[in-house]
């Protein structure tokens, strides 16, 4: 095992920087943290990892010049993005023959731990929640099969045809609420893994939503092409993406004007749970549409919880099932013009 490969599987960005305060070396982890990457960076001044670099700058001078390791918590780094990331600076200085022969970077993002139990608690939740329904599934196909039977004997000994229609009515209803109750418990199934393209699948979505719409223009993509065959169910990711995609169209009140990204990319040393994967795919699909109601965006994964009159409640809480059935995590922000579903799938067989 060489350094790098020890570096890359801390879980905290780590940067190692030369006495003149330029970029030798930094693991995985700070690449996805600071959205660059290593072959751009090495060599390079550590000012130019950010913008609105003064107060960055200023902190590694003072570390370089005390020669005492520096801590800094809750500092804003903000990215060549736009994006501002608070996180906790742990400095510390690397002597050699009593000079500073460089600087070690620890950054840590604030909202990790929190992010971590956030996610945690909600698996917990889709599994508490999964149990409820499967119970109540149960509770209910079997009185309801009794139901259907007594209809189905009924009709047969009715003494006029024409009153079969009440018992026709009884039979279909019942059919209705079966339907019904299996659509709640999701794929009877679990995954059948197999090497598949993730992009793939978007692009079938994509065409059946823009045939759908009648339109090419209305997904945008924004695929990573490095992105390796990740281990999946292609027909179940097929249905969840399909539900996310199609719920936003729908949402739009004018579909022409309706606008979906596509957005494709592999995240390091992610954590699910309390299990973190050295490499996960994450796929998001953002939409420009009115956004999820504040009251339902805590349960907007719960089955029967909708936001339109004719709406079932029940894609998102399958496609949620799906992701979580491939060792995954189904996530939602949701703001008036801009709401991201992200789903993470690990990129190996272990975990799914």
């Amino acid at each position: 095992m060489n350094q790098q490969d020890i570096l890359d599987n801390i879980s905290a960005g780590i940067i190692a920087l030369t006495p003149a305060l330029a970029v030798s070396a930094i693991n995985s982890a700070g690449e996805a943290l600071l959205q660059v990457s290593a072959s751009r960076v090495i060599g390079e001044h550590a000012g130019a990892l950010l913008i609105d670099n003064e107060e960055w700058v200023s902190i590694l001078k003072e570390a370089m010049q005390e020669n005492v390791p520096l801590v800094r918590r809750g500092i804003n780094l903000t990215l060549h993005t736009g994006q501002a990331v608070p996180v906790d600076l742990i400095i510390t200085p690397v002597n050699s023959q009593a000079s500073v022969a460089g600087l070690l970077l620890e950054l840590q993002p604030v909202d990790r731990l929190l992010r971590i139990s956030r996610e945690e608690s909600l698996l917990n939740s889709q599994m508490t929640t999964r149990a409820v329904v499967r119970g109540l599934a149960h509770e209910i196909k079997n009185p309801l099969g009794g139901v259907r039977g007594a209809a189905q004997l009924l009709a047969r000994e009715l003494p006029d045809e024409s009153l079969s229609e009440y018992t026709t009515i009884i039979i279909q209803e019942a059919d209705r609420l079966r339907d019904l109750v299996d659509r709640l418990l999701g794929p009877d199934r679990q995954p059948s893994l197999s090497p598949i393209n993730v992009h793939e699948v978007l692009e079938h979505v994509r065409h059946l939503i823009c045939v759908e719409a009648g339109s090419e223009d209305i997904v945008e993509r924004d695929y990573d092409p490095s992105i390796p065959d990740i281990p999946g169910d292609r027909t179940q990711l097929v249905q969840a993406v399909l539900n996310i995609m199609r719920n936003a169209l729908q949402a739009s009140e004018h579909q022409s004007a309706c606008r979906i990204q596509l957005r494709t990319r592999s995240q390091r040393q992610f954590t699910i749970g309390t299990t973190r994967h050295r490499l996960v795919c994450r796929v998001d699909i953002v939409d420009n549409g009115p956004g999820i109601p504040e009251d339902l965006q805590q349960a907007v994964f719960m089955p029967m919880v909708t936001g339109r009159a004719e709406g079932t409640g029940l894609g998102l809480s399958i496609s949620q099932s799906i992701i979580n059935r491939h060792g995954g995590l189904l996530e939602c922000d949701s703001q008036p013009g801009a709401t991201r579903f992200s789903f993470y799938i690990p990129m190996d067989h272990t975990h799914a």
